[in-house]
């Protein structure tokens, strides 16, 4: 049995690429009302709550391969991997990132932090660094909806943009056969290197109408994010992320994707083409 923590948008499509190959496989879930589709499909659902230890060990139960991707918060992912450890799991598949234990980013000490538990626990590991996920730019989906025009401070930087549905494809690869990929660290990116600029250009082809991008400052791509539903704490985070990106911290690229998958990772134009409807005004009544 696979048990994957949690469904969002790497765990997703996880889970529904392992129900496809008709592999065992378990997701836990907060609210069991939002899993009705990874339950259609196949999937075991675990209620259960990252916040309470208690409700992990039972979502353990004969479980061989785990797939940890969830906030990356300490507490709670070592929460999990000392769960792991108590249930005797073989591998542990961890989504992460960047991680530094000096990096000004909370999330990407977070992430060290939960990395070195991890390897101390002395579980059999896979690691999955990502770089920036393209479902990034649905939270300005609504505002390019309405005027045509997005804005971060990320300024002219360069981006290995990955769609999040390929880490999740690689890692429901290395979950259903985890052997090969023992100790390994795969760096996970799209397949060109792409600033902002070029996501407005990808844009205005797919939609066919002119979409604007302009750099906005570190205050300014916070307060955007809070007025368009971001909880502040990760509003801030990920605009110190965007201003690193104008220092060229994303400007990173590798062919593991298509090594590991035999195909090309999606790009941008692919992405917006699928989510069009997300960046297109809705039509008026």
């Amino acid at each position: 049995m696979i048990l994957v923590t949690t469904a969002g948008k790497v765990g997703t499509e996880a889970v529904r690429l392992l129900c496809e190959q008709q592999t065992p496989v378990r997701v836990l879930v907060r609210d069991p009302g939002r899993a009705g589709p990874l339950a259609a499909a196949g999937a075991e659902i675990a209620v259960g709550d990252l916040t309470d230890p208690a409700t992990i060990d039972p979502a353990m139960t004969d479980v061989t391969t785990l797939v940890l991707v969830s906030p990356a918060v300490p507490e709670q992912e070592l929460a999990v991997i000392a769960a792991a450890a108590r249930a005797g799991v073989g591998h542990v598949v961890k989504v992460t990132s960047k991680a530094s234990a000096d990096s000004p980013i909370a999330r990407r000490r977070g992430q060290h932090e939960i990395e070195s538990g991890l390897i101390d626990s002395g579980l059999q590991h896979t690691l999955l660094r990502s770089n920036a996920y393209m479902q990034n730019l649905l939270v300005a989906a609504p505002a390019i909806a309405r005027t045509d025009t997005f804005g971060s401070s990320a300024g002219a930087g360069l981006i290995g943009m990955i769609d999040a549905r390929d880490v999740g494809a690689v890692a429901a690869k290395i979950a259903a056969v985890p052997a090969p990929h023992e100790g390994a660290t795969y760096w996970l990116t799209g397949p060109a290197l792409i600033s902002n600029a070029d996501i407005a250009a990808a844009l205005t082809r797919v939609l066919g109408r002119p979409i604007t991008y302009r750099t906005l400052s570190y205050e300014q791509d916070r307060a955007n994010m809070i007025r368009a539903g971001v909880p502040a704490p990760i509003a801030e985070m990920n605009a110190q992320a965007f201003s690193l990106v104008a220092q060229g911290d994303a400007a990173w690229i590798r062919d593991d994707i298509e090594t590991l998958l035999q195909r090309p990772p999606r790009d941008i134009d692919t992405f917006v083409t699928e989510h069009s409807h997300a960046f297109s005004p809705t039509p008026s009544a």
